[in-house]
């Protein structure tokens, strides 16, 4: 049978379930903990559990051994920044699309050569299969620019362009394929796995009443072994966001903090999630999940509108800039289609004709287009 942990860490949040409503328990955070009010004041079920919520991404069985594991998801997060690697590469030399797409289904489990650490995990076969030919078709678009890459670009020329110290690479139309790729891939696979995968019903819809393998250092349910990987995918420091990581979700989720509270948002559902598993509370786990699939899916909607508004500043000003932000934009944007279908703000079709509001010719953009992009994205957040 599973042993449940009751981590007391210093600084933890304690979480107290209630079967009686009426009012919030204080101590419990306002989450999923309600009593009857009596002459101003709670009384609760002594009958319910108490357990603690950590304050960092760190969970033990009752023996002490650390129930967390999510190593695929930090190989595929550094195959993605060795493939981000290759493409600053074609800024300055030409670069080839097999090795992207070699990299992209890890080929021979090393890339073909190209990464540089092995493993069995891939981003191909994770990717949101119906948008897996559209990344290889960028790969082989990131790969043409780089003959370019000696051209200084303009209208209908590929090239290079600059903004101080800052080179860019992109198409005639002034397409960056790099951070469509880039970010792009975030969200079809990190996002799309995390939100629609992991967190889905065939992932939490397991067993949760012992080890999966302890004689091999497996201490963690099946399901608790599946949250992880949900959490994984978010690319964070499990003490997030003490330390703030440098790229990908936790990056972007930490750029959007000043608005939507996302840090601790995010962060203390991750956290109450998976307390709530390891302590057979899935009413808690539920209600954790579908504010992490909200908060995940408004970051990336207003890191769009942020990069719109960026766009706005440089146009007419500085192009290389511009040009970037848009190209950022996009990408921001095109992962709005990788939120749970159930929840997401924009149906199929309206996220198609969101996406149809970005011209083919990132050159002809007006301020007017930019803005009626960003209006469309914040009515529906």
């Amino acid at each position: 049978m599973k042993k449940f942990a009751f981590i007391l860490l210093t600084g933890s949040l304690a979480f107290v379930s209630c079967k009686k409503k009426g009012c919030v328990d204080p101590l419990a955070n306002n989450y999923n903990a309600e009593a009857t009010k009596s002459d101003g004041s709670c009384t609760y079920d002594s009958e319910e559990p108490t357990y603690e919520i950590p304050t960092t991404y760190a969970f033990s069985d009752a023996d002490g051994n650390s129930t967390v594991s999510y190593s695929g998801q930090t190989d595929r997060l550094n195959q993605l920044r060795e493939m981000v690697d290759i493409m600053n590469l074609a800024k300055t030399q030409q670069i080839d699309a097999q090795t992207l797409k070699d990299m992209f289904a890890n080929v021979g489990d090393n890339g073909n050569g190209n990464f540089s650490f092995s493993s069995s995990k891939q981003l191909k076969n994770k990717c949101f299969a119906l948008d897996v030919a559209q990344f290889e078709s960028w790969m082989d678009s990131i790969a043409v620019e780089s003959e370019s890459y000696m051209q200084t670009a303009s209208n209908g020329q590929a090239g290079t362009i600059t903004s101080g110290s800052s080179i860019y690479l992109v198409n005639a139309n002034g397409v960056e394929h790099k951070q469509l790729l880039e970010k792009g891939l975030m969200g079809a696979v990190f996002m799309y796995q995390a939100l629609n995968v992991y967190f889905g019903n065939d992932k939490m819809d397991v067993d949760n009443s012992s080890a999966v393998d302890p004689s091999a250092g497996k201490y963690y349910t099946v399901m608790e072994h599946h949250f992880d990987e949900a959490f994984g995918y978010f690319g964070v420091d499990i003490d997030f966001p003490t330390t703030i990581p440098t790229d990908f979700w936790g990056k972007y989720c930490n750029s959007r903090d000043a608005e939507l509270n996302s840090n601790a948002d995010i962060m203390d559902n991750f956290l109450k999630g998976r307390a709530g598993i390891s302590n057979d509370d899935l009413t808690g786990r539920d209600e954790a999940i579908l504010a992490i699939q909200n908060e995940w899916e408004r970051i990336s909607a207003y890191q769009a509108a942020d990069y719109l508004s960026q766009c706005v500043g440089y146009f007419g000003n500085d192009n290389a800039k511009f040009l970037h932000a848009l190209s950022e934009a996009y990408a921001f944007a095109w992962n709005l289609r990788y939120a749970p279908e159930s929840t997401r703000a924009f149906s199929a079709s309206e996220h198609a004709d969101l996406m149809s509001l970005f011209k083919e010719n990132f050159w002809e953009m007006t301020i007017a287009d930019l803005n009626a992009i960003k209006d469309e994205i914040l009515a529906k957040y």
